[in-house]
């Protein structure tokens, strides 16, 4: 099995978690938490945006780099709506082995 260094992904979110508690003068992170779930939604998809852009135009540097953002922006915001990234993990557990098809019939009707 590849490495994908979740250890990194996890040790963000701690980060990110410790973070919540610095002064938004100071950090970048706490700033956005500062702000609300609305801002830390619109950051996260303001940089989701431009990863499938530089997906689109295929540079695979600037697409890396805009990975990492969208991975950072989407830590921030489900701290700021208080879930924990422990539990997303669990989730995708329990889709581990389902077709995405399958899956998506489970989830209740809208």
């Amino acid at each position: 099995m590849t490495d994908h260094r979740l250890d990194v992904l996890a040790a963000l979110g701690d980060e990110v978690m410790q973070r919540r508690q610095a002064s938004p003068e100071t950090s970048y992170t706490a700033k956005l938490l500062s702000q609300g779930v609305e801002k830390c939604a619109k950051k996260f998809g303001e940089e989701a945006v431009e990863l499938a852009l530089a997906a689109v135009l295929r540079e695979k540097a600037h697409t890396t780099s805009e990975a990492a953002d969208v991975l950072y922006h989407l830590l921030v915001l489900l701290t700021a709506a208080d879930v924990k990234l422990s539990d997303v993990m669990a989730e995708l557990a329990r889709r581990q082995g389902m077709s995405g098809l399958a899956e998506k019939a489970s989830r209740p009707k809208d």
